[in-house]
């Protein structure tokens, strides 16, 4: 197998391992806490830590790669990620399993933006959305085949098998990652921005350990505010500073080109929604419809199925349409199908269900391909590292807001309907918004220019041959108009 397709596997294999198990430990919560001698409602500060970890280490995850080299690092994250993992399967206490998830969340941080970094350092402009199509699957999949699987191995066998898994998948990553990706590092390693990293990671700390305990009904909603208050003060800091050091850990004036700023700003408002329905579709399942979380998962995992048939396609769907008009059309479809989804009651056909959930997740796949591909149409080599970091940090962000504002919904729908318990009728609204937000995104992928991304999208031969085309067809076109021409003065002075 050629670099073009193993390097892409390698960075997927480790993404889907750290996407899956930062889900798959929901439905296994009351058998840890049980074992651990604890509360479900208190172990979720497992949850939580790894979170706020994710959100404190990401910016500094493009400085690690530039001075000591993507490979290293990347592999370095995959090991501390396993290590991480051994400590969670070994605690016998709170404290422990807290450190261990915080341990695991620094090797999350790293691998994420950093693998995304090996992609691009490593595969060629041309190959690059059929090598994030590989990528983006495991970020789709993982959040659905998470739950069902933590099910399974909790129920058949014991809940320390979710962490041990990771590891001959780890060492297995480790090896490819040091014999197959080139060790490329930068030349000209950029200061340390350690201010920048503290404001930025109090801010982001705040913001989306506020956004995400949002979701988990951990803490009250004034203390909610308060920490994305906190988050947003210190964020504001970190821009004041950020203008006046020429390192920033986070470098916001990547926005300044026109693909970047679409796919953060379009893509946030687009993931906001679309990271609501991991946490409203099983809860609708099991809530509202009663079923188990096993039969939950297996449901749910119908979007994942349309994702993996997306990574085919992807690239000739865009190379036909181009990004901006792909992009455009296909957020408003694939919230469309979110919508969906505030039409199920407990009387719809599971298979209508699955049908569904089949045909919105490959859109769903296709738009992130997209996204996470034309961010980086205009950036140059020496900004790779900046803009990876830049674009892990607002996905992650986006995921936190789109909890929060699901969770949000179906409280302020309960409190309108005066109720106290879950049902199914109140997840319909909460539904109707998320996609409503994930919909208003098509006007910012409208905004970029019409030609954007077609190197990348492998358009540039076709519009050079396209051009090339137009002339010959006009230059025939003279030649017939001046042939008539001569035919009809010579028809004139015959006359």
């Amino acid at each position: 197998m050629n670099k073009q397709r193993l390097i892409p596997l390698i960075v997927a294999t480790a993404l889907f391992m750290e996407n899956m198990d930062s889900t798959v430990i929901a439905t296994s919560l009351p058998a840890i806490a049980a074992d651990i001698g604890t509360s479900p409602l208190t172990l979720k500060l497992a949850i939580t830590s790894y979170l706020l970890s994710l959100a404190v280490f990401i910016p500094a995850s493009g400085w690690t790669a530039d001075r000591f080299g993507a490979r290293i690092v990347f592999a370095g994250a995959v090991g501390v990620f396993m290590l991480g993992s051994i400590g969670c399967a070994l605690s016998s206490s709170v404290t422990d399993f807290v450190f261990a998830r915080i341990l695991q969340g620094l090797g999350g941080a790293m691998m994420t933006p950093v693998g995304r970094l090996v992609l691009l350092r490593s595969v060629d402009k041309s190959a690059l959305v059929n090598a994030m199509a590989w990528v983006t699957v495991p970020a789709l999949i993982g959040p659905v085949i998470g739950p069902p699987l933590g099910g399974f191995i909790t129920t058949y066998f014991s809940w320390h098998w979710i962490f041990l898994i990771n590891i001959p998948i780890g060492l297995l990553g480790i090896f490819l990652a040091l014999k197959y990706i080139d060790p490329i590092k930068s030349e000209d390693p950029e200061r340390f921005d350690l201010v920048g990293l503290v404001l930025a990671g109090i801010g982001l700390a705040g913001i989306a350990f506020g956004l995400s305990v949002a979701g988990l009904n951990l803490l009250p909603w004034p203390i909610v505010a308060a920490l994305v208050g906190v988050g947003t003060v210190s964020m504001t800091l970190y821009v004041i500073h950020a203008r006046r050091t020429g390192s920033p850990v986070l470098d916001f004036g990547l926005l300044r080109l026109p693909t970047m700023r679409a796919s953060i700003v379009g893509g946030f408002m687009f993931r906001l929604g679309i990271g609501a329905l991991p946490f409203l579709l099983p809860l609708l399942m099991q809530v509202g419809f009663g079923l188990s979380p096993f039969q939950s998962g297996l449901v749910t995992f119908a979007s994942a199925v349309g994702a993996m048939g997306m990574k085919t396609l992807a690239a000739r769907i865009i190379r036909a349409f181009g990004f901006r008009n792909m992009m455009t059309v296909n957020a408003v479809v694939s919230s469309a199908f979110l919508a969906a989804c505030a039409l199920f009651t407990i009387s719809t056909p599971l298979m209508l269900i699955f049908t569904i959930l089949v045909v919105g997740g490959f859109f769903r796949s296709l738009q992130f391909t997209a996204i996470n591909t034309v961010a980086y149409a205009e950036v140059e080599a020496p900004q790779m590292s900046r803009a990876t970091t830049l674009v892990s940090v607002n996905q992650q962000l986006a995921v936190s807001a789109g909890v929060a504002v699901g969770a949000f919904s179906v409280e302020t729908t309960l409190a309108l309907h005066h109720q106290t318990e879950l049902s199914a009728d109140v997840f319909a609204p909460a539904f109707i918004v998320v996609s409503l937000i994930s919909a208003a995104s098509a006007w910012f992928f409208w905004q970029m220019p019409a030609e954007a991304g077609n190197e990348i999208a492998g358009r540039k031969a076709i519009d050079i041959s396209s051009r090339k085309g137009a002339e010959k067809r006009a230059a025939t076109e003279a030649v017939k108009v001046a042939t008539e021409d001569t035919q009809n003065a010579r028809d004139q002075r015959l006359g």
